[in-house]
C-alpha cells in the first residue's frame, strides 16, 4: 500500500475539496492518502524546491516549475467578479509609494499587485498576518486573501478590488487564476492519470455533498469560519468550476502567463495546456 501525501493550505476552499479523501468517501486502489496545511506562499517555495509529489500552488506560480510538475485539471480555484482585496484604513488616502503586505512573492495577486503599483514598497507575511499589520500601523495597506476577503474589521476599507485590475491588465472578461494543484512529472504517467482522476472525482464528490460536508467541517473545527460564511465562500473558490479546468478557465490562465511574460516575471511564453497530463495515454493503452 503505498502513502501518498497531498498538501495544501489550510483555507476552507481547499479543505473542502480534499476531505472527501480524508473521509472515506474517495479511495484509490493500493494508496493511503494523507494530508498536510500549510500557507499559500510556503507550499509555492516548497513546489520550487520538489518538496511533495502533489501540492497546491498559486497559478502565478506554475512557469517556473513547469519542468517538474504538471498542472493539474481539478480542485482549481478562480474569481469571477470577486477575488482578494487591496484594504486599507477608513479614511486613509495612500501614497504612491505605500507600504503593502502581500502573501507571497509567488502568488497571482502579488504578480498583478507589482504590475498595477510599480512604486509601492512590498513586504511579504504570512496570509493570517495581513489584516492585523494594516489595523496596527505597521503597513499602509495589505492584500487579503481566502476567507478574510469575507470577515475583514470593519475598520478597514476596500482600496481596490484585485479583480478590477485583473481586468483591466488583461483586457477580456475572463475569469481571474488564483490557484490549483501540481503533481510531479517523475511520476510514472498511468499513476498520475489515477492521481489525477482521483482527486477530480473529491471534489465533484464534495460538491455532491455540499452540505454536509461542510456541516463535517464545522463540527469538526477544520475551517476558521462559520457556517453562514463558510457556504458563502464555498460557492466562490470550490464551486462547480473547481471541478475540471474549462476552456475559458485555459483560456485566463494563458493569459495571465502572458501578462507574466510580458511584465519580466517569466523568460518564456508558456501555454498551459502544453504541460497538462495526457490523459489519452491511458486511452491509447487499453485500447
Amino acid at each position: 500500500m503505498k502513502r501518498t501525501l497531498i498538501a495544501h493550505s489550510p483555507d476552507a476552499d481547499d479543505i473542502f475539496m480534499y476531505y472527501a479523501i480524508k473521509f472515506g468517501w474517495v479511495d484509490m486502489k493500493n494508496t493511503l492518502f494523507d494530508n498536510i496545511a500549510k500557507d499559500i506562499q510556503t507550499l509555492n517555495e516548497d513546489a520550487l524546491n520538489g518538496v511533495y509529489d502533489i501540492v497546491a500552488i498559486s497559478f502565478a506560480l506554475y512557469p517556473h516549475i513547469k519542468e517538474e510538475y504538471a498542472p493539474l485539471r481539478t480542485a482549481v480555484s478562480f474569481g469571477e467578479g470577486y477575488g482578494p482585496k487591496l484594504i486599507k484604513k477608513k479614511g486613509v488616502k495612500l501614497k504612491r509609494n505605500f507600504k503593502v503586505a502581500l502573501s507571497g512573492k509567488h502568488t497571482t495577486n502579488a504578480m498583478l499587485f507589482r504590475i498595477a503599483y510599480p512604486d509601492a514598497r512590498v513586504t511579504y507575511m504570512n496570509f493570517l498576518e495581513i489584516e492585523q499589520a494594516v489595523l496596527d500601523g505597521n503597513v499602509d495597506a495589505g492584500v487579503l486573501i481566502h476567507e478574510s476577503i469575507l470577515t475583514y474589521d470593519n475598520a478597514l476599507e476596500v482600496e481596490r478590488e484585485m479583480w478590477d485590475i485583473w481586468q483591466e491588465l488583461a483586457g477580456d472578461e475572463l475569469p481571474l487564476p488564483l490557484g490549483g494543484m501540481a503533481i510531479r512529472r517523475s511520476l510514472p504517467l498511468n499513476k498520475a492519470i489515477e492521481y489525477e482522476a482521483t482527486l477530480t472525482k473529491a471534489v465533484q464528490v464534495a460538491r455532491d455533498h455540499k452540505d454536509r460536508l461542510s456541516k463535517m467541517l464545522i463540527e469538526r473545527d477544520l475551517v476558521r469560519i462559520d457556517a453562514p460564511t463558510l457556504d458563502k465562500y464555498l460557492e466562490l473558490y470550490a464551486n462547480d468550476d473547481s471541478i475540471t479546468l474549462s476552456d475559458i478557465q485555459y483560456k485566463a490562465i494563458d493569459k495571465l502567463f502572458e501578462l507574466g511574460h510580458k511584465h519580466g516575471f517569466y523568460d518564456s511564453q508558456v501555454k498551459v495546456e502544453d504541460f497538462m497530463i495526457p490523459t489519452e495515454y491511458k486511452e491509447l493503452r487499453n485500447s
